[in-house]
């Protein structure tokens, strides 16, 4: 794939969110959360969610460019916060920086967040927790997409359990993803790419597997198929965690704050599209509340050594930990650009001719 610097790619996205009336101090926070997920490799999350995500849905009246954010309730260490349809990144970013402030003071605080939009990926904000010498914790609902264990229909969200934890390496520990096995932003590469998607990932009304990822990513609007939890159909692989994972986070994100739950989420109303009303928390934990931060740093470092030390599977030269693999990728793209697909292509100039933007690319004569 043809790559783009990531700066210039960051301008654009922020460029095209002022376009549709986000403030440019919200526009640059949008953009940020978006081109750190280029960055780490997550690609489900970046540039290629620009237009459908956020862009189209706030031409739809589905988001609100101008986010408004009002705290419901609010203890020393607690806060309850209604975003008011605003743009996910800035209520997220606002959740978090609130969280740490009152770590910082009382040792922990959590965010609970109602009436909010996608808000990218969720490890952006545990490494908000991280780069402040604490561990952070979030999670998210999401619209109807995950099966319950021996059920067809999609329930609940893709409802990510998102970690990040300071270490004495030079990237944090960051485990950031689904409680199901894969998610849509997934499938939505895998049909940018005509690729079928691997059996046992989404599965049809009739039990079966669906492979075939334009159907699945239609089916899934109209309720037709749903994704497989962790561990899979059943209990036999342990499906039943996935879902009892994906419940907590449910009940998380939508419970403590009184927001929107399951098909409420899913972005319709009387066939007309309406706003999706996420609900997501945020937890951050001081470390020094606990023990001295350099001394936490280097057990948690010994443990991810010891783990990476460890004796190797056959024919597997290398074993991971969360993080690692996301910090290596960054190390490239920050030197060698971001890789465009040919739908993202697409999407980058229909919106730079949408809104008359002043770019050109090196991909349009290719």
């Amino acid at each position: 794939m043809l790559r783009l610097p990531h700066e210039t790619l960051r301008q654009f996205m922020k460029d095209s969110f002022i376009a549709v009336g986000v403030p440019e101090q919200d526009a640059d926070t949008c953009a940020e959360v978006l081109i750190t997920a280029d960055l780490l490799g997550i690609d489900s999350h970046g540039i290629g969610r620009l237009k459908p995500i956020y862009i189209d849905r706030i031409l739809a009246g589905q988001i609100s460019p101008a986010t408004t954010i009002e705290v419901i309730k609010e203890t020393p260490t607690t806060a309850v916060i209604d975003g008011h349809n605003g743009m996910g990144q800035v209520i997220a970013k606002h959740a978090m920086e609130l969280a740490i402030q009152k770590a910082k003071t009382y040792g922990m605080g959590m965010v609970a967040v109602r009436n909010s939009n996608h808000y990218g990926i969720a490890g952006y904000y545990v490494r908000m927790a991280a780069a402040e010498g604490m561990i952070g914790i979030t999670g998210t609902n999401a619209r109807p997409s995950i099966a319950p264990t021996f059920g067809v229909e999609n329930m609940l969200g893709t409802n990510p359990l998102t970690f990040g934890i300071p270490t004495d390496e030079a990237f944090p520990f960051m485990l950031d993803c689904a409680t199901s096995i894969t998610q849509r932003g997934k499938i939505e590469v895998y049909a940018r790419l005509n690729k079928p998607l691997p059996q046992g990932w989404v599965i049809s009304e009739d039990g079966t597997s669906k492979t075939n990822p334009h159907e699945v990513l239609d089916d899934l609007v109209k309720g037709k198929a749903a994704l497989l939890p962790l561990g899979g159909m059943g209990e036999e692989m342990g499906g039943y965690k996935g879902y009892g994972y994906a419940t907590v986070v449910e009940i998380l994100s939508a419970a403590l704050q009184q927001g929107a739950f399951l098909k409420a989420l899913s972005g319709f109303e009387n066939g007309q599209k309406v706003p999706y009303r996420l609900g997501h928390f945020f937890i951050a934990i001081n470390v020094e509340a606990f023990t001295d931060l350099p001394s936490f740093k280097k057990t948690t470092g010994d443990i991810l050594r010891a783990l990476r030390a460890s004796k190797k599977a056959p024919g597997c030269s290398r074993i991971y930990t969360a993080g690692e693999k996301e910090y290596e990728i960054m190390q490239d793209r920050l030197v060698n650009g971001i890789p465009i697909d040919e739908e993202e292509k697409k999407d980058i100039l229909s919106l730079r001719d949408k809104f008359k933007l002043p770019y050109t690319f090196p991909f349009e004569n290719i």
